[in-house]
């Protein structure tokens, strides 16, 4: 799901940023008031994690293949804030490092693939846990439930991005039943 440079326009792209210097910067202000002695460790190991994960590919078609984001993962472990800034990491290495993505669509990969799926999920997971019986099969079910739909969210979102600015022939609604298709096998 990382967009490559050029694939969406220049001005869908600096909205792109925008969230996520928005998103990046409400998560920092409110990592500062739930981070505390275990939970920064954690969400270095979260990190380290998801990025290992986000290595592996598995294919979903035929000339498709995907990764775990980790977006609900790292929401469930560490809250939204910390799960934000987590899997924020974990994108710009990979932009920066491996080029994973384009640096001019960082802010929109960093939307997607960050700020989509962690709040999708901390909301499906808490809404979820919140009508079920206390204990860990709830937690487990809920989480679970969270990381499959945070997923499609995500595909989604960037079909709507493309649908405002793609730079391609290829039609919109094409490409959100093929995102969402795919990522839903994925989720």
């Amino acid at each position: 799901m990382h967009i490559p440079d050029g694939f969406l326009n220049p001005p869908v792209a600096i909205a792109g940023g925008v969230v996520a210097i928005a998103a990046i910067t409400l998560s920092v202000r409110g990592a500062r008031r739930s981070a505390d002695d275990r939970t920064a460790p954690l969400a270095g190991l979260a990190a380290a994690f998801i990025f290992a994960a986000q290595m592996i590919n598995f294919p979903v078609a035929a000339g498709t293949s995907g990764h775990l984001l980790g977006g609900a993962l790292a929401a469930v472990l560490l809250g939204p804030y910390l799960g934000l800034l987590a899997v924020t990491t974990v994108i710009v290495i990979q932009g920066l490092v491996f080029a994973d993505g384009g640096l001019s669509a960082l802010g929109l990969n960093i939307t997607n693939m960050a700020l989509v799926t962690t709040l999708v999920g901390w909301l499906v997971f808490t809404l979820v846990v919140s009508t079920l019986p206390r204990g860990r099969m709830s937690i487990i079910v809920s989480s679970v439930v969270a990381a499959f739909l945070s997923v499609p969210a995500a595909a989604l979102a960037f079909s709507l991005e493309y649908a405002i600015g793609g730079t391609e022939s290829i039609p919109a609604g094409q490409v959100l039943t093929a995102m969402t298709g795919i990522y839903s096998v994925i989720g």
